[in-house]
Parts: C-alpha cells; sequence; structure tokens
C-alpha cells in the first residue's frame, strides 16, 4: 500500500500532505492512522520542530470515512464489537495522536473538509483556508455519528450552538462561513494558501521551542481544568521557562534592542 502521508522538513517546520487525491484523502480504508500516529510520535522527539502544517494533495483536504469502505463492512456483516474495535484500533488513534502532539499545529486546508476531514482540521490549533474549501460535520448524512472525536473537538472550536446546527443537519459550510463563525481564522486565495500556512508557521517557530510546547500544554490543560488547578501547573512551568538560556537571551535582546538568537 502506497504512503498515505507526505511527510517534508524544512528546518523547524513539518508539513504532513495527505497523499492520496484518488480516495478523496479519505482517512479509513488505509494507513491514514498509523501514519499520523508515526508522524506525530517522530514529530514530538524532534526538540528542533517548533511548528507543523497539515494539508492535502489534490482539490479536497479530506473527505473523511471513505465509503466503498464503509460499503465493504455493511457487506462483511461485522458485529457491533468488531465495529467498535475497529474504530478504537483505526481513525480514532489520529485524534489522540494530534491531541498529544506537543508542537503547534496549523491546518491548511486546501479544499473540501468533509465529516472526518472537517474534524481533522479542528483537531489542529490553528486553521487557515482556501476560498474553496467547504466544511461539513456530514455524519448524519450517511446515518453514522462523528466516531472520530467530532463531538469533543467542533464545540470547543465554534460553541455548543453552531456545532449542533452542523452535526444535526450535515449542511455544507464554505470558507467565508467559516471564518464568520471561528472555524477557520483567515480565508486566502489557493495559489496563496501554502504560502500563508508557512509563512504563520515560520512566524511560531521564530519563538522558543521549548516554550511553545509548554504553551500548548497550557491551552490543551485550560480546556478541562478548573482555575486553581491551571494556575498551579502554570506556576510549575513557568519556574521551569524562567531558568531557559532563551529566555535570558530573550530578555537580554529585548533590552539590548536586537533580535534573540534562540538556541
Amino acid at each position: 500500500m502506497s504512503k498515505f502521508l507526505n511527510v517534508h522538513k524544512d528546518d523547524a517546520i513539518v508539513t504532513l500532505t495527505m497523499n492520496e487525491p484518488q480516495t478523496r484523502n479519505a482517512l479509513t480504508g488505509n494507513n491514514a492512522a498509523d501514519e499520523f500516529e508515526e508522524a506525530c510520535h517522530e514529530i514530538s522527539k524532534d526538540q528542533l520542530v517548533k511548528a507543523v502544517i497539515i494539508t492535502g494533495s489534490g482539490p479536497v483536504f479530506s473527505a473523511g470515512g471513505n465509503l466503498k469502505n464503509m460499503k465493504e463492512m455493511l457487506d462483511a456483516d461485522l458485529s457491533s464489537d468488531a465495529i467498535r474495535e475497529s474504530y478504537r484500533k483505526g481513525i480514532q488513534r489520529i485524534p489522540l495522536a494530534l491531541y498529544n502532539l506537543e508542537v503547534p499545529t496549523i491546518a491548511a486546508v486546501n479544499g473540501a473538509a468533509i465529516g472526518a476531514g472537517c474534524d481533522l482540521a479542528c483537531m489542529c490549533d490553528i486553521r487557515i483556508a482556501s476560498v474553496n474549501a467547504q466544511f461539513a460535520e456530514s455524519f448524519v448524512k450517511v446515518g453514522i455519528i462523528p466516531g472520530d472525536g467530532g463531538a469533543w473537538f467542533l464545540p470547543r472550536t465554534v460553541g455548543m450552538s453552531k456545532a449542533a446546527e452542523m452535526s444535526f443537519t450535515g449542511d455544507t459550510i464554505d470558507a467565508e462561513e467559516a471564518l464568520r463563525i471561528g472555524l477557520v481564522s483567515k480565508v486566502v486565495d489557493p495559489e496563496n494558501l501554502m504560502r500563508e500556512a508557512i509563512e504563520l508557521a515560520s512566524r511560531i517557530a521564530s519563538n522558543p521551542g521549548m516554550v511553545l510546547r509548554m504553551t500548548k500544554r497550557l491551552l490543551r490543560e485550560g480546556q478541562r481544568q478548573d482555575l486553581p488547578s491551571l494556575l498551579e501547573l502554570s506556576a510549575n512551568l513557568q519556574s521551569i521557562a524562567h531558568k531557559t538560556s532563551d529566555h535570558r537571551e530573550a530578555v537580554n535582546a529585548f533590552l539590548e534592542k536586537r533580535k534573540p538568537k534562540f538556541s
């Protein structure tokens, strides 16, 4: 089976390109879960990586679940237990891998992001979109529920009311509507999408890597901890940040009116 992800590293930025345009970059019936999990593991180990971009090849970001694969499951008449395990051991490994990735992530949504493809974009920390992008939480249209964690990610991205509307109707929205509701932070012309993503990743990567990873950890923990617990974690991580050479360099550079050189 061919590689699903094309992994490209340029200095501190890693780009993960879904490379199955023939399946509209579907996330099931292939090696997508294995390769996302492996890529996230390798990126987390590499302390030089400071930002990750996820995008799709061809005109589609990701169509989500492969309907041919769904038909094969129907024809095989799998038991409920077997289907449950196929989710646990398959597509559900993608949200866990991306959620636990320490490095900031950017979804560069080049085209349609449907079902699990929409959820994949929401698994990233930041989303920018081509004007050609479309989004749909469309599981209800094919008689299933968001089994990939979409019911957790989407409300945290657009709020409960809009997430409920998208989930209950399965309607498709365009890039401008996605911008209006906060699903994406920027909409650009197709030819400028990757340049904008790389420029954003470069601005992120200009900052100290350890502090970026700790900041992402705090943002993640802030979604599930109460304020006293988060403050305690913040104090602990801040005690580490204050002792880094990058903090010393940043303070000295500011006072000396020069650009910092982080290690």
